[in-house]
């Protein structure tokens, strides 16, 4: 087979993905920063809150592309799911590009089925938010 189908998240997709994780931190005062990345890691929607800090805009986009790529969230465990000391982390990151790999959490691979069709990354909160409001938003287009 020299073809495959394959699934693509809409920009309507992208949209109601990105209203949700808007309004989980607008409820919780939290202002965060917030990237949609399709399959590939190409920037779909970027929005940075009134008030986000400006160093959130490319945390969340690093951790849109790494889930995306990547598969899976974002998190400080390697691909066999081992921890990695500070050392190891930023090797990968250098390895694989600063705006393509990080070990922070609060990114989250957007999947239809078995199928990643995109990343969200949440920066500007604290890591259990940002993965939480990432993973909610991910799944408000199950």
């Amino acid at each position: 087979m020299y073809v495959a189908e394959s699934k693509r998240l809409t920009m309507a997709g992208a949209r109601k993905i990105m209203a949700t994780a808007i309004s989980r931190a607008e409820a919780e005062k939290t202002a965060v920063s917030v990237a949609i990345v399709d399959a590939g890691g190409h920037l779909m929607l970027l929005e940075r809150m009134e008030g986000g800090k400006f160093h959130t805009v490319h945390s969340a986009t690093t951790k849109a592309v790494c889930a995306s790529s990547n598969q899976r969230i974002t998190t400080a465990k390697g691909a066999q799911g081992q921890s990695l000391d500070v050392a190891h982390a930023l090797g990968l990151a250098l390895a694989a590009g600063p705006e393509r790999w990080t070990a922070m959490e609060g990114g989250c691979p957007i999947m239809a089925g078995a199928e990643c069709i995109g990343g969200i990354g949440v920066a500007g909160g604290n890591w259990e938010f940002d993965e939480r409001v990432a993973r909610e938003a991910a799944d408000s287009i199950k």
